[in-house]
């Protein structure tokens, strides 16, 4: 049976009280790729992956999450700054409905509006070169993203 693709919120109610969440933030050439802690308290990025073929990815995203006993995936959903969806958008969820196919674990829908330029901006402030921000940005996109998903997670209570 394919996973489940939700908001945030409503994942969180199929997900266990504990156990790591692998994050993504999905770019047309490569996946950022950050986890969480069990209690999910804290995104850590993990790697990069260049984009292949859409099988080779995800079987990396699920040995990665086996090997950190993950229990759900966050998503990146890069939605248009007037809250509307555009092509990445659709590409982001082609990628959730792919994936969800290939595991069981609960998949969250989380929107990353300006997380990526979140994560430039303090790169540039602790002076990252230009080639130390290309070879991070996008597992700290993950992580920024995974890691406001835990924030408001962690509201909820």
């Amino acid at each position: 049976m394919p996973a489940p693709i939700l908001d945030l919120v409503e994942a969180a109610a199929h997900w266990p009280p504990r156990g790591a969440l692998i994050g993504l933030d999905l770019g047309t050439k490569t996946i950022g790729i950050a986890t969480s802690d069990p209690d999910r308290r804290l995104a850590t990025g993990v790697e990069t992956i260049v984009r292949k073929a859409f099988a080779a990815d995800a079987a990396r995203l699920l040995a990665l999450a086996a090997e950190r006993r993950a229990v759900g995936f966050v998503l990146g959903l890069p939605i248009n700054m007037d809250g509307s969806e555009g092509p990445r958008a659709q590409s982001t969820r082609a990628f959730a409905r792919n994936l969800a196919r290939r595991t069981e674990l609960p998949i969250a829908l989380w929107d990353e509006r300006l997380s990526t330029a979140a994560v430039e901006r303090e790169l540039i402030a602790g002076n990252a070169s230009r080639a130390k921000r290309a070879a991070v940005i996008d597992q700290h996109a993950a992580a920024y993203i995974l890691q406001g998903a835990l924030d408001r997670l962690a509201r909820l209570g």
